[in-house]
């Protein structure tokens, strides 16, 4: 072999493990490398389905990959999450929305949960939250808020309401306004928005409290909207009260985000934060929320964490006041 041949040789093998470095790490990080499935613990059709796909969709602008939604709903919103922590690994592959009931039911007594919101997730995005609303059937002799009060006041329990599940800020929040008013109404749990809103069109209860997917039902005039629990009147419906408006002093809008299992790769949570952050930015996006009144809050991971922390407080402080505090 001449030496020209040997220099060569040696060059290409000393070659060989600067190759085999440069593809191994680009092999390690080609997460992901298949459709992500995202769990809406809600029904299809909802607020928060709709809403859900269209960050989605935005996400998998930047992913390179399909996020497939999963509805799986049921137990207040926490059927989902809750199977995603006890079931899925940790790979970055299920993801799920987290509603405020996954921090709420562990406070509330006679409540057996299966997860620990401390330990059995990786919190990964803040996102957005709802804007709640208090809605009648067009037909319905409740013209505003105050014929419900008074109403109310003469027949105890005669006057019903539906929600999304028992113990769910739907739930919670009227309870609450209930308390104030001095008045005692029926509750009626649902497993989401779609089941409520067919209750009260069809005479079945007096009243929906739902999150915006009401808003095309009071646009075409076959539902009325009493009250927005938002901090301010939407553009959409100058007319319709606020809880402060009426001389309540919350405002409920039931912030969410998504998590995964405990004990995933902080490079792939981070991969999926800068995704959906994406999403928030994205005008499809912002079209669809802005649709059903919503309004992107984001916050990255740290940011989250704080997020719960503050939620915890103030849910266990609102369970305490109307009696189902552990």
């Amino acid at each position: 072999m001449t030496r020209r041949r040997v220099v060569a040789a040696i060059a290409a093998f000393g070659l060989l493990p600067a190759v085999f470095s440069f593809h191994a790490p680009a092999y390690a990080q080609a997460y992901p490398a298949k459709p992500i499935t995202l769990i809406v613990p809600w029904p299809a059709g909802g607020s928060t389905d709709i809403s859900m796909r269209a960050i989605a969709k935005g996400a998998e602008k930047h992913l390179g990959q399909p996020v497939i939604v999963d509805n799986k709903g049921g137990a207040s919103g926490t059927l989902g999450p809750a199977t995603m922590a006890a079931t899925a690994k940790p790979d970055g592959y299920t993801i799920s929305q987290i509603p405020i009931t996954i921090f709420r039911l562990p406070l509330m007594k006679n409540q057996k949960v299966s997860w620990n919101p401390d330990t059995d997730f990786t919190y990964i995005v803040h996102l957005t939250g709802y804007a709640f609303a208090v809605g009648v059937r067009g037909e319905s002799p409740f013209k505003k808020w105050q014929d419900v009060v008074d109403f109310a006041k003469a027949n105890p329990g005669k006057v019903s309401y539906g929600t999304p599940g028992a113990g769910t800020s739907l739930h919670i929040g009227m309870e609450l306004i209930a308390g104030q008013s001095g008045i005692q109404l029926t509750h009626v749990p649902f497993k989401g928005d779609g089941e409520q809103r067919a209750a009260v069109l069809g005479g079945h209860i007096d009243m929906a409290v739902g999150g915006s997917g009401l808003v095309p039902f009071v646009a075409d005039g076959t539902m009325r909207a009493l009250m927005i629990w938002t901090k301010e009147r939407a553009k959409a419906w100058p007319d319709v009260p606020t809880l402060k408006d009426l001389g309540y002093p919350w405002v409920f809008d039931s912030p969410f985000g998504i998590a995964g299992p405990k004990g995933m790769d902080p490079k792939h949570v981070q991969i999926l934060h800068d995704a959906f952050k994406k999403s928030l930015d994205d005008p499809e996006t912002l079209a669809v929320l802005d649709k059903f009144f919503m309004v992107p809050n984001y916050a990255d991971q740290k940011g989250y964490l704080e997020i719960i922390k503050q939620t915890t407080a103030y849910e266990k402080q609102a369970l305490e006041r109307i009696g189902l505090a552990k």
